[in-house]
C-alpha cells in the first residue's frame, strides 16, 4: 500500500472510475487495460450485463484522455482517485472512486494558457511523425503547445501529439470549452441522438443522464455537478409549475412517487415542451414531447445555469 496526494492525468482515451477495485467484471477486462478498447468492450456488454453496472453499484463516473485526478492511495494495481474537475459532495476536492493504476500516469505539471478542445464527436490523435496514436472523444481537452497549417500541437500523457484543426477549438480553460449559452449546449447535445445511454458515462462511446447534461455544459463553458440531485440543487431554482418561464437549456429534474422521491434522472429542456436526454440502460439519447409521458408526473424541479460571458 502507497499513501500519495499528487497530481495524475488520466493515460487512456476514457478511464472507468469504479466504485472498488473488485466491481469491475471478468467481462470488463477490454475496459480496464492500457490499450483500452471500449468498442470491444461495449459490444460486449449485453443489457443484462449493462444494467448490472448501475444495480451493483459498480461504476461511479469516467475520465477523459489527460483528465487531472489526485491520487490518494495506490493498492495492487490500483489507484484510490479523486477526479478534480467532477464537482461532488462525496469529496471536497472532486468526485472518488478506483481507477487501474495502468490506465493513469503522473503529471509533469505542465501549465499552458490554452488548450485544445475536441469539439467533434471523436478526433485522431497523432504522433509527431504523423502516425495515428489514439482516437479520442468529445471533449476531450489537452494544453496546446504550437500549431501549423494542418495541426494544433498538444502536451499529452504520451508526450507531445498533434490534433488535426478540424473538429478542434481552442479555450482558455483547462476544464471547459469556451463560455457561450446553454442553448448552445442543447445544440451540442443534438449531435448525440440515439448514442446509447452507459450507466456513468462520460464520454462520446455513451453518457448516463447527469454525464450527458454535465458534458454538453462543459462543453459551453460551465461545469456543473456531476450527479443529477447535486445538479438541481447548485443552479438557480425555475418555477417548475410555470413551463412559460422555461428557457431552452433548463435543466429539468425528474423523482419516483410523483416527483416527491429523491432526484432519478435529468435532461435538457429543448423548448416547446420537449426534452433532450439520456433516457435509462437500453435506450438512446432522444427528443421526446413531455406531454403523456411518465415525466410528466414525476418533475421534481427546474434550474438553471448560465456561463460567465465576457
Amino acid at each position: 500500500m502507497t499513501a500519495l496526494n499528487n497530481l495524475w492525468r488520466c493515460a487512456v482515451p476514457v478511464a472507468t472510475i469504479w466504485t472498488s477495485p473488485a466491481s469491475a467484471r471478468d467481462i470488463d477486462v477490454d475496459g480496464t487495460g492500457n490499450p483500452v478498447n471500449l468498442v470491444k468492450w461495449l459490444e460486449a456488454l449485453q443489457y443484462k450485463e449493462r444494467l448490472d453496472l448501475c444495480e451493483a453499484n459498480r461504476v461511479q463516473t469516467q475520465l477523459l484522455y489527460g483528465e487531472e485526478v489526485i491520487v490518494d492511495e495506490i493498492i495492487d494495481d490500483w489507484a484510490k482517485i479523486v477526479a478534480i474537475h467532477q464537482p461532488s459532495t462525496k469529496d471536497q476536492r472532486g468526485y472518488p472512486g478506483w481507477v487501474p493504476l495502468t490506465q493513469l500516469i503522473e503529471s509533469n505539471g505542465s501549465e499552458s494558457k490554452k488548450y485544445a478542445i475536441i469539439t467533434a464527436d471523436k478526433a485522431q490523435l497523432w504522433t509527431e511523425d504523423e502516425m495515428p496514436l489514439l482516437v479520442l472523444p468529445f471533449n476531450t481537452i489537452l494544453p496546446l503547445r504550437d500549431e501549423s497549417l494542418k495541426y494544433y500541437h498538444v502536451d499529452t500523457p504520451n508526450g507531445k501529439a498533434y490534433l488535426s484543426k478540424n473538429g478542434v477549438e481552442i479555450t482558455s480553460s483547462r476544464a471547459t470549452g469556451n463560455p457561450t449559452t446553454m442553448e448552445q449546449a442543447v445544440i451540442k447535445g443534438t449531435a448525440f441522438l440515439d448514442l446509447p445511454y452507459f450507466w456513468g458515462g462520460m464520454s462520446s462511446y455513451g453518457y448516463d443522464c447527469s454525464g450527458f447534461t454535465y458534458n454538453m455544459a462543459k462543453a459551453s463553458g460551465i461545469i456543473i455537478p456531476r450527479d443529477a440531485g447535486e445538479q438541481k440543487e447548485a443552479g438557480q431554482a425555475i418555477d417548475k409549475e410555470n413551463p412559460d418561464e422555461w428557457l431552452i437549456g433548463d435543466l429539468l429534474f425528474f423523482a419516483n412517487d410523483f416527483g416527491r422521491a429523491p432526484v432519478r434522472h435529468v435532461g435538457f429542456y429543448f423548448g416547446e415542451g420537449k426534452m433532450i436526454h439520456s433516457p435509462q440502460t437500453g435506450k438512446t439519447v432522444e427528443i421526446i414531447h413531455l406531454t403523456g409521458t411518465k415525466f410528466e408526473e414525476e418533475l421534481c424541479g427546474v434550474s438553471r445555469y448560465q456561463a460567465e460571458l465576457g
